[in-house]
Order: C-alpha cells, then sequence, then structure tokens
C-alpha cells in the first residue's frame, strides 16, 4: 500500500509537476467521488477513487519514460491541441507526455518529454540550479565587454520590475556566436540580456541539460534517454 498527497499523486499521474497540479487544486478543478477536492486529500493506491481534473477521469499512474526531443524553430510548446503549431502534434500518442521545462516558439534544440511530475518539478524549479547550456548568435560581432556583462549578470525590466540575472559562464564560439550556460530560466532571458546590451538574438540553441547532450539528433527527431543520462538527473543538487 502507498499513500500520496493530492498534488504529489496528480504529479505521478502525469498531469502535471507538483507545483502545478498544486495551483490545479487551489483553482477547484479537481474532484473526488464527485467533491470538490482539498489539499489535505490522501490517496491510497490500493483504493483509488473516481478523481477528476477538469471533469476528465484521471487515469492511474502509468509506467515512467524520459525521450529527449530536438525541437525545431515554430513548434510552440504550449500543449493546445487547436494550435497547429503546438508540441502536442509531435508526441506520440501514449503515453501522455510534457515538456520538462519550455523553449521559445522561435528557439530550438533539447527539449526533455516525460510524463514523470516529480522529475519536472526539479528540472524547472530554479532553486535547484539544473544548468541549462545554449548556443546563440546574434546580429553583429561583439567583444570581451559583452561577453564578461553577460556572464556578470544583466538587469532588464520584465513583469513592471527591474530583474537581474544571476550570474553565468559565457564564453566566445565565432565572432558573432556564443555559448551560455544558465542555472536559471526567466522568461525569454538570454534574448532580453542581449537585447538590454544591444544585440539582436538570430538564432538560440539549447544543446545539454546539465551533462545530457543533443549531440547529433536530428530536428523533430527523439531518442529515450540512457540508464546514465537519467541518472544525471535525478542526482541531488543544492537547493539555495
Amino acid at each position: 500500500m502507498a499513500q500520496y498527497r493530492l498534488a504529489h499523486y496528480l504529479a505521478l499521474c502525469g498531469i502535471a509537476s507538483r507545483r502545478q497540479c498544486s495551483r490545479i487544486i487551489e483553482a477547484s478543478r479537481v474532484t473526488i467521488n464527485g467533491c470538490l477536492a482539498l489539499h489535505s486529500t490522501v490517496i491510497d493506491t490500493d483504493f483509488i477513487d473516481d478523481i477528476r481534473v477538469d471533469d476528465v477521469k484521471v487515469l492511474k499512474p502509468e509506467d515512467k519514460v524520459y525521450w529527449l526531443y530536438h525541437k525545431p524553430v515554430g513548434v510552440d510548446c504550449r500543449l493546445i491541441e487547436s494550435d497547429p503549431s503546438s508540441l502536442l502534434h509531435h508526441l506520440p500518442k501514449g503515453p501522455r507526455l510534457y515538456p520538462a521545462g519550455r523553449l521559445d516558439k522561435d528557439s530550438r534544440g533539447l527539449l526533455l518529454l516525460t510524463n514523470d511530475g516529480q522529475l519536472t518539478q526539479r528540472l524547472m524549479h530554479p532553486d535547484f540550479h539544473h544548468s541549462k547550456t545554449y548556443h546563440v548568435s546574434v546580429d553583429k560581432p561583439f567583444d570581451e565587454l559583452f561577453l564578461a556583462t553577460m556572464a556578470a549578470g544583466v538587469t532588464y525590466h520584465q513583469a513592471s520590475q527591474n530583474v537581474t540575472t544571476r550570474a553565468c559562464l559565457v564564453k566566445s564560439l565565432a565572432s558573432v556566436q556564443f555559448e551560455i550556460l544558465l542555472t536559471q530560466g526567466l522568461n525569454r532571458q538570454i534574448r532580453k540580456m542581449c537585447q538590454t546590451l544591444g544585440y539582436r538574438v538570430i538564432d538560440l540553441k539549447r544543446v545539454a541539460i546539465g551533462e545530457v547532450e543533443l549531440g547529433d539528433l536530428p530536428e523533430t527527431k527523439r531518442r529515450p534517454l540512457t540508464a546514465a543520462e537519467l541518472s544525471m538527473l535525478m542526482q541531488p543538487i543544492g537547493v539555495t
């Protein structure tokens, strides 16, 4: 017998990350046997009730799967069936998969797909400091001051407030291309950092998450994570 708090159980079922499942419960979108569900509800896996999200029955947890996908430019990571550009139309029929983090529609590269809500939460939450590596091309040559400023942290305006990006690693790859390793994932962060310094991003490609690398996987193709790659993603990382 196993027992889980409701948000944890919904995450195990692949509904979303645990934090997102908590928000779904708070929004009164979850019912159990026709009654509104509470955060304090404990689910006993030996006696599964009729649990629904937006009146759609929640299926029992599926075996966990982990895929690496090479997202091309033009694919939107939001899973909206009515949107022809949605990632949803590039996923297999089953099991239900979700992106563990997002890439902008106009960005490309490595995207992890899984039905493991707990891993998704770890990868998306900035406090876990999972590094993500990008190759970025801009519209004109840059100098050492640009690289140093990017690495030290850039302040820009977002959502009615000023934010300063966390210090990161940056190195030149060519006169108009650099590699940047981030441990946070603010909305359109790299593009806004470059824009603040007077540069426009021409191409943005994520090439690694932690030690898991995109390698030569072609665009639109996917492959399962190896046991070694999954183990690296599961490694405990210090929380701030």
